[in-house]
């Protein structure tokens, strides 16, 4: 109850506060006149047209002077350090090779080498090989041997410099065993004993040379050499060989070569009676190489017998398409011994009796060269004239024998090389060579072939442990003239040949060699045959 009193008297206190307030208004009256409203009043527009100003076509020519005021920086110097390469493991050096072995028709097999010193300024070895084989029982004398034995020196001097020396002998044994391909010609059976028959080409021969090992500081390489030979054979002739050739090359750019080449080659033959052949030499020639194009300017001026001639040495190449194509074209002439060593060399079936020449050639060529897909190749197109071209004819004789004929000759020749890696471990390489004649005195070019092919594969298996390799020989029946003058093609060579080579240990091997499966009988020089299919197997060490 008492909440509802307190609320009454408020009312009435609120009530009569406004009654007191009422009472204290002015009494004055308030009139109004009229409400207040702002207003803008219209504003005057101005429209003033754009003007371009006008275009200012004068050349202004601007001078700056800038003061050169390098910046010392300082810095403190890098430190370098050693960078860490991994190489491949180091190959071993075996200083003594050992390859013996036994095959037929009553063959023996020798071949090795021995270093006694080798170190980084020395290296003095000796080297060791011996092939003999017989096939008397099937054909009268026909067996042949080999030898040769070799020491060799080489010297790097701390001057710069660097000597080598060659000193060695050489035997080679043969029979002239063509009596036994005479029927047609003899009533009876030709037969000798075969100390009658035999021939052997005694061979000493020495090399000193010295040249320099390291880059000169004139960018100048020099070399000096001297060939010396003594031979004789067992029908006493004999031949001696002198050969000295002086070398200067100076590299422009390091790329650039300078040559200059001084050479002497002097040779005497006896037999009944004495020939000289003595050929002085001057090589000058300058060549010079770019990414895309080389070339080869030079002389070769030569003398002999009193009288000069000089012969071209030029070469070019571009590369026509990068690594894929480059072509090549060059002019080179000279001349070339005929003498007892290199004709023998090449027809041991030779007579003692000859006539030693210089043969005197031109030489065009050009061709194409490169890589495509792995594949290497080169095919080359040749021109070649040659005086003193020698061929070989028989004597007629009861032991046939061989006489040198010379003609002069011009020669075109088409020849190209193929090589590839088929895989990683099959390797692939081929050659051939076609030969057109054209003789001036001569019917055909006695006992030279016109057409060489040649193929081989090499196979590598097992890790390398085996090796596989496979031959093919192709040769066109040369042409040969008769005792009766008469032209006739002996039979062409056609010869296969196999062999396979395989590591047992790291210093034992095997190999085995099959020649001539195919047992041909092809005659290289009339009324020779060679052997029919041969082989040879053994051992292989290295230490």
């Amino acid at each position: 109850m008492y909440k509802q009193y307190i609320f009454l008297a408020a009312l009435f206190f609120c009530i009569g506060s406004a009654s007191m307030a009422q009472k204290n208004l002015p009494t004055e009256s308030v009139d109004v006149i009229k409400q207040f409203n702002a207003r803008l009043i219209d504003a005057e527009r101005f429209v003033v047209p754009p003007v371009l100003p006008p275009i200012d076509t004068a050349n202004r020519r601007q001078f700056y002077n800038i003061l050169a005021k390098p910046l010392n920086v300082n810095y403190p110097a890098p430190k370098i350090r050693p960078l860490e390469w991994r190489t491949d493991p180091k190959a071993d050096v075996y200083r003594t090779y050992l390859q013996g072995g036994m095959g037929f028709p009553r063959a023996f097999y020798f071949d090795g080498s021995h270093d006694f010193v080798a170190t980084d300024n020395l290296n003095v070895g000796i080297d060791l090989n011996h092939y003999s084989a017989d096939n008397s029982k099937k054909v009268e004398n026909q067996r042949f041997s080999t030898t040769e034995i070799n020491g060799n020196a080489i010297y790097k001097t701390d001057k710069g410099f660097s000597l080598l020396g060659d000193v060695g002998f050489k035997s080679n044994t043969l029979h002239f065993y063509g009596y036994n391909d005479l029927d047609d010609d003899f009533p009876t059976q030709l037969s000798y004993d075969a100390k009658d028959v035999k021939q052997r080409f005694n061979t000493f021969y020495a090399k000193a040379k010295v040249y320099n090992s390291e880059p000169t500081v004139a960018d100048f390489n020099y070399s000096a050499s001297v060939d010396l030979y003594a031979m004789e054979d067992n029908y006493a002739a004999r031949e001696t060989g002198f050969d000295l050739a002086l070398t200067g090359t100076k590299w422009f750019d390091k790329k650039h070569p300078l040559s200059v080449t001084l050479q002497t080659d002097f040779t005497g033959y006896d037999d009944t009676t004495s020939q000289s052949l003595n050929n002085f030499f001057l090589k000058p020639n300058f060549g010079f190489h770019s990414d895309r194009f080389r070339f080869k300017v030079g002389a070769n001026i030569a003398s002999h017998a009193d009288q000069y001639y000089i012969y071209p040495d030029l070469e070019a190449s571009v590369n026509v398409v990068d690594n894929l194509i480059t072509a090549f074209a060059g002019i080179e002439g000279g001349l070339q011994k005929n003498n007892f060593r290199n004709l023998t060399d090449y027809n041991p079936f030779l007579s003692s009796r000859i006539d030693i020449r210089n043969s005197f050639y031109y030489n065009f060529f050009g061709g194409i060269k490169g890589e495509f897909k792995g594949v290497k190749y080169r095919g080359q197109v040749g021109y070649k004239t040659v005086d003193n071209l020698a061929l070989f004819v028989t004597n007629g004789d009861s032991i046939p024998r061989f006489n040198v004929l010379y003609d002069t000759a011009n020669i075109i020749t088409i020849s190209g090389e193929l090589s590839t890696q088929l895989l990683d471990n099959v390797a692939l390489i081929a050659a051939f060579s076609q030969n057109v004649f054209d003789l001036q005195r001569e019917e055909k070019p006695w006992h030279l072939p016109s057409l060489t092919l040649n193929i081989g594969a090499v196979v590598r298996l097992l890790d390398e442990k085996l090796k596989v390799r496979a031959d093919l020989f192709l040769q066109n029946g040369v042409p040969a003239r008769t005792t009766n003058n008469e032209s006739r093609s002996l039979n062409p060579l056609l010869d296969i040949s196999a062999g396979a080579e395989y590591q047992l240990t790291e210093n034992i091997g095997l190999f085995a060699r099959l020649n001539n499966l195919m047992d041909n009988r092809r005659q290289r020089w009339q009324h020779y045959p060679v052997l029919g299919m041969n082989g040879l197997v053994g051992l292989t060490a290295r230490f």
